[in-house]
């Protein structure tokens, strides 16, 4: 048996950290062949780690068995090589490589492990479909990039460890398994095999508990958490995700901004040294709407919307001064120099982009051009309606009319984004980060036919609202504020309510009823009675923050092991079917499962590798037989994926392209019968022709 121990081939360097001012030591180092090359009598083997790639020289005229050994490996198979760091030649020299100044003449050489070939290759400049690195997510995360992003992740939360600690907050973990509440979305939930019939549901957040250990006296914490959350799945979401979750004890919302300004500001720093002015800007909630058609706004770019109401109310347009007249709003943004950028064509299709975020159209006026209202309007309207624009020359103004104030608003946030995005303005190096604050407190929801918490039923009014409770309680502002980085939440957290009183309040605007407001939060607020101080925090969702720090598209780029669109696990299997005797254990219903098993086993098919091997006249082991069942299926998993992928808005790549037939026809000739067939073969047995063994 070889070898394949590690003992006395332990490594002494990273690969990747070899530098000139190790030139002369003897250097042990471990990792992936990355490459191998063979220069004629002398192989370069490329050995990688996650701290780089470094060269490993071997020469036959220097030693012929330790090149035969260095000859047989593969990329990525696992070696160790010890041998003399030295420089390199200048000619040599490989600037591309952080240790390409450098290279390890061997002295020996030790394969660890062997490695089939990969079913993709483990290189960064090789495009590969989300669908297969999923599939083999531990050879993904063999790619630098991978293990360059989930380093940063880990110093990002080194940093918020650090941070947090200097400034007395203590890191305590809260609950895994807890009580399921009627608020926000829908939760996971776990079968109490003790507790027939009941359920523990995985944490969407620690919310209730930080504010417990709050009312305990622990003052300020903080906890790098688990949350679930069963909703559907963006580029942005996961079902299990990551949160910086904090909590402060005898402050207000300043002290809870000040002490997260802080820590944005070193986390930029320490990490990609960014420098983050402080203070950061603030807006309310109102003003983001009116300014930017969203409380997440993107202030990397102008195109501000303006309210032209008064304008349009006694304008000569009809549809304006309809709109206005019935209640409604006409607003408008400004494309300010880029009018020459979009023909009419490009135009419509704008209107029907708006059309998707509910706006009825899109109105549009081209400065010393075109126009799809001005020929309704006088002169002085015109001009009154460029002077609020500040319009100039090659300026484009998009204007929405709509009953609703913030169906105009937002369709035209999106509107300014997509344009945005389409001339390149929205530099994701360009990291501006700002506060929304004074968010409503309540939202009505359709589906319930109720007002429901904007953010949660713990959440403080404003002060100054508080009566308004009682008389109007849509129009109360809560001590809400969220952080937010070119148009995406970081994170965002609240003042809480700590009068019971106010507490009970605040139920009753909910729509709970005395017994239900028990019913869900019967512990929280017991606890209240017995002394709560005036305490607040936030949430971060790690995920998100590093994926903009890191500029990517999905935070699936910086998740170890993440979920596809169906929340299911492309590598695992998982969620999967489990033994009917744990479901009895937990005495659960099978019914269900086994009829949806039924389906899953019509879907996908096994194939019959017996069958397919007597048609084709092989031979097979159970073993093999077993394995290549295995394979086929999956295969058949495989293709049933990518059946189930949203290829919405994904532009085709390929298309049908005319072939010509180069083939001759075919020519009908009688064929040979079976026996004929046997007859031409050298050896036979039985039924079957036997031939060499040609390979291992």
């Amino acid at each position: 048996m070889n070898n394949t121990s590690i003992a006395g081939m332990k490594r002494t360097h990273m690969c990747g950290e070899l530098r000139l001012e190790h030139a002369g030591q003897t250097v042990t180092v471990n990792g992936w062949v990355d490459r191998v090359r063979d220069n004629g009598g002398v192989l370069f083997l490329l050995l990688r780690d996650r701290a780089g790639i470094v060269q490993c020289t071997f020469d036959k005229s220097v030693n012929a068995d330790l090149f035969d050994i260095a000859f047989t490996c593969r990329t990525e198979f696992v070696v160790a090589v010890k041998g003399k760091l030295v420089a390199r030649d200048a000619a040599a020299v490989n600037k591309k490589m952080p240790t390409g100044e450098v290279e390890i003449i061997a002295e020996d050489i030790r394969i660890l492990s062997k490695a089939e070939t990969t079913p993709f290759e483990i290189d960064d400049t090789k495009e590969v479909g989300d669908q297969i690195r999923l599939k083999y997510r531990y050879l993904d995360l063999r790619r630098p990039s991978m293990q360059r992003n989930l380093m940063l992740r880990h110093r990002v939360t080194q940093v918020a460890r650090n941070y947090f600690d200097e400034h007395g907050f203590l890191e305590i973990e809260t609950p895994m398994l807890t009580k399921s509440t009627p608020e926000g979305a829908r939760d996971y939930l776990v079968p109490s095999r003790v507790h027939p019939g009941k359920f523990y549901a995985l944490p969407q957040s620690p919310q209730q508990y930080k504010q417990l250990l709050m009312l305990s006296g622990m003052d300020r914490y903080i906890q790098i958490t688990r949350c679930f959350r069963d909703e559907d799945l963006r580029a942005d979401r996961q079902p299990e995700f990551t949160q910086i979750d904090l909590e402060m004890s005898f402050v207000e919302q300043d002290d809870v901004i000040a002490v997260n300004e802080g820590f944005l500001q070193r986390v930029f720093k320490e990490v990609l040294d960014v420098d983050i002015q402080l203070p950061l800007p603030r807006m309310t909630w109102q003003d983001a709407m009116d300014k930017y058609g969203s409380d997440k706004p993107d202030v990397r770019f102008g195109f501000e919307i303006k309210d032209i109401s008064d304008i349009a109310k006694d304008c000569s347009f009809k549809v304006f001064k309809d709109t206005v007249e019935n209640g409604g709003t006409v607003r408008l943004i400004n494309v300010n120099g880029y009018a020459d950028k979009f023909p009419r064509k490009e135009i419509d299709k704008l209107g029907e982009f708006v059309k998707t975020y509910r706006a009825k159209g899109l109105a549009w006026m081209k400065l010393a051009a075109d126009s799809s209202f001005a020929k309704f309007l006088s002169e002085d309207e015109i001009a009154a309606i460029k002077e609020r624009a500040g319009a100039k020359e090659n300026d484009l103004l998009f204007v929405v009319a709509d009953a609703n104030w913030q169906t105009a608003a937002v369709a035209l946030g999106a509107l300014r984004c997509e344009l945005a995005k389409r001339l390149g303005l929205a530099k994701k190096d360009d990291f501006k980060l700002l506060w929304v604050t004074e968010f409503p407190q309540f939202e009505y929801s359709d589906e319930e036919n109720r007002l429901v918490a904007m953010h949660h039923p713990f959440t403080a009014p404003m002060d100054e609202d508080i009566p308004l409770l009682d008389t109007d309680p849509a129009k109360v502002r809560a001590k809400a504020y969220d952080i937010i980085l070119n148009g995406c939440e970081l994170g965002g957290g609240s003042i809480r309510i700590h009068d019971p009183e106010l507490q009970t309040k605040m139920f009753e605007a909910l729509g709970f009823t005395e017994e239900k407001a028990r019913e869900s939060f019967g512990f929280l607020m017991d606890a209240y009675k017995f002394g709560a101080p005036p305490h607040g925090g936030m949430a971060y969702g790690l995920d998100r923050l590093v994926m903009l720090m890191l500029q990517k598209e999905s935070i699936r780029d910086v998740i170890a092991f993440p979920k596809v669109k169906d929340a299911s696990c492309l590598m695992t299997g998982a969620p999967d079917f489990v033994d009917p005797s744990q479901l009895e254990v937990l005495k659960l219903g099978v019914a269900a499962g086994t009829e949806e098993k039924k389906q899953e086993k019509k879907r996908r098919p096994t194939m019959a590798v017996r069958q397919v091997a007597e048609l084709a006249k092989l031979s097979l082991s159970p073993e093999e037989e077993e394995r290549m069942g295995g394979e086929l299926n999956a295969v058949l998993s495989f293709a049933e994926a990518l059946s189930q992928l949203d290829t919405t808005d994904v532009p085709m790549t390929a298309h049908v392209i005319p072939v010509e037939n180069v083939f001759r026809e075919d020519v009908p000739v009688r064929s040979l019968d079976r026996e004929a067939l046997l007859s031409c073969a050298p050896t036979r047995t039985e039924e079957y022709v036997t031939v060499p063994k040609t390979f291992e």
